[in-house]
């Protein structure tokens, strides 16, 4: 993690960092994190440390270690689960919604993403996949015209940023993602909210499974 820049709250700053950080998988899920290294490595005071750590307690990315400090909170099948529950509900009324938009940039929002995808599917880079994954969502989010959808689902976006990223960077498919994708898309662009909702809930199911059965996998080979 580099030095902060001063542009936002210092505690917006070191969260902001921390997630990443989180969601990259460069502190994987059972890393302490000690404030006070925290705050040396960013060049800060404790207190937005502090601070951050109890935003990302609240959204469930970390969890307390008494008085040693926190640690990252771990990702196994359960934790999917849940998330990928809420998600199915976000990600279909997100695609119903966009689908009887009148936004006139719809289309072209919505192939801007797709070819984000490809372009991430031939850098093969795990990150710059994750970004157009979630930028893919996120446009259908704003093209549903529903200013609380972003917000309400974003602690959920968080714990599935990092999930994906592990999912990613164990070599699974790529592929079926974003045909998946660009089938929501096209119900979306044609009108078909029935279609769209179907295809989105569908798509998360998927998700889903893909990942409980490459968690359980592991957990066979670990054992």
């Amino acid at each position: 993690m580099e030095p902060l820049s001063g542009r936002k709250s210092l505690t917006d700053e070191v969260h902001d960092r921390l997630v990443d950080a989180l969601c990259s998988g460069a502190l994987p899920p059972g890393t302490p994190l000690r404030q006070e290294a925290i705050a040396e490595e960013l060049n800060v005071s404790r207190q937005p440390v502090l601070q951050a750590l109890g935003l990302l307690r609240r959204d469930g990315l970390v969890e307390p270690m008494g008085r040693r400090g926190y640690r990252v909170s771990q990702v196994d099948a359960n934790l999917v689960r849940h998330v990928y529950d809420l998600r199915e509900a976000f990600d279909g009324l997100a695609a119903r919604l966009a689908a009887q938009s009148l936004d006139v940039n719809r289309k072209s929002a919505l192939r801007a993403a797709i070819q984000q995808g490809h372009h991430a599917l031939g850098s093969g880079d795990t990150a710059d996949l994750v970004a157009a994954d979630v930028a893919f969502h996120q446009t259908i989010y704003r093209l549903s015209g529903n200013p609380l959808l972003p917000e309400a689902s974003a602690a959920v976006w968080l714990q599935i940023r990092r999930v994906m990223h592990a999912y990613l960077q164990s070599g699974s498919s790529r592929d079926p993602i974003w045909m998946e994708h660009e089938a929501i898309a096209d119900a979306i662009c044609a009108g078909d909210g029935d279609r769209a909702q179907q295809l989105a809930i569908n798509h998360s199911n998927n998700a889903k499974h893909r990942l409980t059965s490459k968690m359980k996998d592991s957990e066979t080979h670990t054992n």
